[in-house]
């Protein structure tokens, strides 16, 4: 295959990567609210992780031919891209799995990223095309490590830094209750992550929680209703519904 072509799987690859990153973020924040609803933003996280997939497969085999055995560089982007097919993997089979088990392996794409980006930067150095890479590699790379460092601040951090806006629930400082219709949702770990104090998952896969939690935890509760996918948590406070 030519030598112009091959360099742009990689860069492709590395590219839709970072929109995938991206777009899970915030399909599971729930942050971006468009007119066509998360699930366009749910499947086009799909589509972009696997794009990220097959890209990322043809660099692999236009390219370790000749390549120096050792190289870190080489390492670091077979490694990457191992991990990158096992989240692929685990995600046609989020269905048959409990999510508290799935959400770990699922994680693992951030380490994916991580080690394709240096990949990239060390390839692009043993190249002399750093300063292609400067442009466009920074430019996608820098929202993704943002969005991806916000993913994991507490709701009141998000709301100080004017992220999310303070929910009703948590200027209303009343009595709090929380209703999840088990019929809509089964990805409780979601709820966990957000506000753990309020909702636990057992080892069946089965929810826990506290109807009645404490004022102090109207923020976390409301993040979880906001994270989830289906929309089955609801809040309500002094008379407002979340």
């Amino acid at each position: 295959m030519s030598s112009t072509v091959e360099p742009w799987f990689g860069r492709l690859a590395y590219v839709a990567m970072c929109l995938t990153i991206c777009c899970g973020v915030l399909t599971a924040t729930g942050w971006l609210h468009g007119p066509a609803g998360r699930g366009a933003l749910r499947r086009t996280h799909q589509v972009l992780g696997t794009f990220s997939v097959v890209l990322g497969v043809l660099h692999a085999m236009t390219s370790v031919e000749g390549l120096p055995i050792g190289a870190l560089r080489h390492a670091l982007g077979m490694v990457g891209l191992a991990v990158l097919v096992a989240v692929a993997v685990t995600a046609a089979l989020q269905r048959s799995t409990f999510y508290r088990s799935w959400l770990p392996l699922h994680r693992l794409a951030y380490v994916a990223v991580w080690l394709g980006a240096m990949h990239a930067w060390l390839g692009a150095a043993a190249n002399g095309t750093v300063p292609v890479l400067w442009l466009a590699g920074i430019t996608v790379l820098v929202p993704t490590i943002t969005i991806t460092l916000l993913r994991f601040l507490p709701p009141p951090t998000l709301v100080r830094l004017g992220i999310i806006a303070p929910s009703p629930t948590r200027r209303a400082r009343g009595a709090v209750r929380v209703e999840v219709d088990h019929g809509l949702c089964r990805h409780f770990a979601l709820c966990q992550v957000q506000a753990p104090q309020v909702f636990r998952v057992l080892e069946d896969g089965t929810l826990r929680y506290a109807r009645n939690p404490e004022p102090e935890q109207a923020a976390r509760v409301a993040a979880a209703a906001r994270a989830c996918p289906m929309r089955a948590v609801r809040v309500e406070v002094a008379g407002v519904r979340g």
